[in-house]
């Protein structure tokens, strides 16, 4: 990893949008966690009232497939709300904006697409 040698610092406007950003993100993240929680109570409440021979579901999919599926949806959910909670303390401290691998600024614009990016494209896509 290189010298951390690039500032971080946003312009207020800039700092504004992040949290907006992050606030919104968080929002929508904490009502997919919701949702897919209730999701998942559903479908561990409706094997139960069924005979545990889930393999021959005539819809085609079986119970055991949907539950993994909505548990690895959630447990993606809870690891974004994790890493937006990261993002939030890094603004406050001042290493928000900064690529965790190489040390390099974030482009603004990535952060705006990704606001809880911890590495900048080139870092992200491995070419570094």
């Amino acid at each position: 990893m290189t010298e951390r040698n690039q500032d971080a610092t946003f312009s207020p406007s800039e700092q504004a949008a992040i949290r907006e950003l992050l606030d919104a993100d968080r929002r929508m993240t904490a009502a997919r966690i919701a949702m897919l929680g209730r999701d998942r109570d559903e479908i561990v409440e409706s094997s139960a009232l069924t005979a545990p021979d889930d393999e021959h579901d005539p819809e085609g999919t079986s119970t055991a497939f949907e539950r993994a599926h909505v548990q690895s949806l959630l447990d993606q959910a809870l690891a974004h709300l994790a890493d937006l909670d990261v993002a939030f303390e890094r603004l406050c401290d001042g290493t928000y904006g900064i690529c965790e691998r190489c040390g390099q600024r974030i482009p603004v614009e990535r952060l705006m697409a990704l606001p809880a990016a911890r590495t900048c494209v080139t870092c992200a896509s491995g070419r570094r």
